[in-house]
């Protein structure tokens, strides 16, 4: 057990240390929702944490992210003489070596089991043997799409999928419906958060494309739960309907 004390503003690095050093955590955000039964105190969300509260836990590290915190409040968490690590995750080999490089910083000693669980579970995913074209939307009202360099992206090519905005130069683009429609996508990959697209909402725009409706934990976070997406994710990806 680490004797660091921890926040984290990031639900995977949550889950992460959380089961890798039981009892570090002291602070965790609104959006941190594994494990289930999480002892911490809530900060705020991702983009909008509780710089004062986060002090006054007074951790010995603040745990973050470049893509889901803001670098205003990172900042504010310096100013106010708190040590942060952020980090980078836009590839599955990426995540495991961040992941490794958090737990180590939050005083995890020995390689977690999950971790070596997780790595195995995806050098056992087969090549593809067909590649589909996909738009993959995050957002809606306004529609808002994976774009270039993303970690959920990268899975996806992983498992065959190649998403048709890829190389736009924002990572996640505001794109009309009638462009995602014209662009013909041989499928529609609908997670369930951030926006939480179901059979109901989602599949109802894109009519005669086949939608996959996936869980948005497998897709997007790095850390315990990616063990079980290299078998969940392409079982949610057959099973897409028109």
């Amino acid at each position: 057990m680490s004797s660091l004390r921890i926040v984290s503003l990031v639900p995977s690095l949550t889950e992460a240390v959380a089961l890798s050093a039981p009892g570090a955590l002291v602070g965790a955000t609104d959006w941190c929702t594994h494990p289930a039964d999480l002892d911490a105190v809530r900060i705020g969300g991702t983009k909008n944490p509780e710089v004062e509260r986060i002090a006054a836990l007074a951790p010995d590290l603040v745990i973050a992210n470049e893509e889901e915190n803001r670098p205003s409040d990172l900042a504010d968490l310096r100013a106010a003489g708190l040590e942060v690590l952020v980090t980078e995750v836009r590839t599955l080999p990426q995540a495991f070596g961040e992941l490794a490089r958090v737990l180590t910083a939050c005083g995890v000693d020995a390689r977690p089991r999950w971790l070596d669980d997780a790595e195995a579970a995806w050098d056992a995913v087969a090549p593809p043997r067909t590649r589909r074209t996909a738009v993959v939307p995050v957002w809606r009202r306004p529609w808002m799409v994976l774009g270039q360099d993303t970690f959920a992206g990268d899975l996806l090519s992983r498992l065959g999928v190649d998403h048709l905005y890829a190389d736009h130069r924002e990572r996640y683009p505001r794109v009309p419906l009638d462009t995602l429609r014209a662009a013909a996508p041989d499928l529609v990959v609908l997670p369930d958060e951030p926006y939480r697209f179901t059979a109901d909402d989602g599949p109802d725009a894109f009519p005669g494309v086949p939608c996959a409706l996936v869980g948005g934990r497998y897709l997007t976070w790095y850390g315990p739960s990616l063990a079980k997406a290299a078998t969940v994710l392409p079982r949610q990806l057959r099973a897409a309907r028109r």
